[in-house]
């Protein structure tokens, strides 16, 4: 099964898709944290993506769609992926069919997250991720916070706030994904694949749509 995961940022994208990942046993894979992982590495990709992302725009998608390509030809991905944060634009969406037709794949369901953009900036200036990557857990200190203060409940490892994890950057993001990737509900919708979800403390948390979702893809 292949699951597209769409939302503007702060929507809780990461914390869906990780449970749906947990629940179906299939793997999450996500841009963001190829990019982060890269950045952190100062690797050439890294320095590349910095630029973009530190000012809250799109990195290039003639890198990210390599990126993806050569990740969806990994062992571990062969019986299904969950893709958080791609595509992001149409011509991602559209080169997206291309490489998986060749395979004789499909995207299955797109799960589309939708947050009021006040909750978006709350949300993501209260968010903590795990430092170690292999674990990659998120939480929120308001709704969400660790056991220990500081400390990741999985792994034991330290909590670090993102860079650009600031009002400033999220609301430049908040903009960037309306202009850039809005185009793909519109897309999806007319594939009849696009399932919404509203995420928001007013009405359903992360875990509680994860487990819609899961109810729906297993027709309970």
């Amino acid at each position: 099964m292949i699951i597209i995961m769409l939302g503007a940022p702060g929507t809780g994208k990461g914390t869906v898709a990780g449970i749906l990942s947990e629940k179906l046993g299939i793997p999450q894979v996500s841009t963001g944290d190829i990019f982060r992982k890269n950045i952190k590495e100062e690797t050439e990709l890294g320095k590349i993506a910095e630029e973009y992302i530190s000012k809250g725009k799109l990195v290039p998608d003639n890198i990210t769609i390599e990126i993806v390509k050569d990740r969806l030809n990994e062992k571990d991905v062969e019986n299904g992926v969950i893709l958080d944060g791609f595509p992001r634009t149409l011509g991602q969406a559209e080169e997206l069919e291309k490489i998986l037709i060749k395979d004789n794949k499909k995207v299955d369901m797109v799960i589309n997250l939708t947050t009021p953009e006040e909750e978006i900036i709350e949300r993501v200036s209260n968010r903590r991720v795990c430092s170690n990557q292999d674990c990659k857990a998120v939480y929120n200190v308001v709704l969400n916070p660790p056991k220990e203060e500081g400390i990741c409940d999985k792994c034991g490892s330290h909590l670090v706030k993102r860079e650009d994890d600031n009002p400033e950057t999220t609301k430049k993001r908040i903009q960037t994904y309306l202009d850039l990737t809005d185009p793909l509900i519109e897309y999806y919708t007319n594939k009849g694949n696009l399932f919404t979800e509203v995420v928001s403390k007013n009405t359903k948390l992360g875990k509680q749509v994860a487990e819609d979702i899961v109810s729906k893809i297993k027709g309970e």
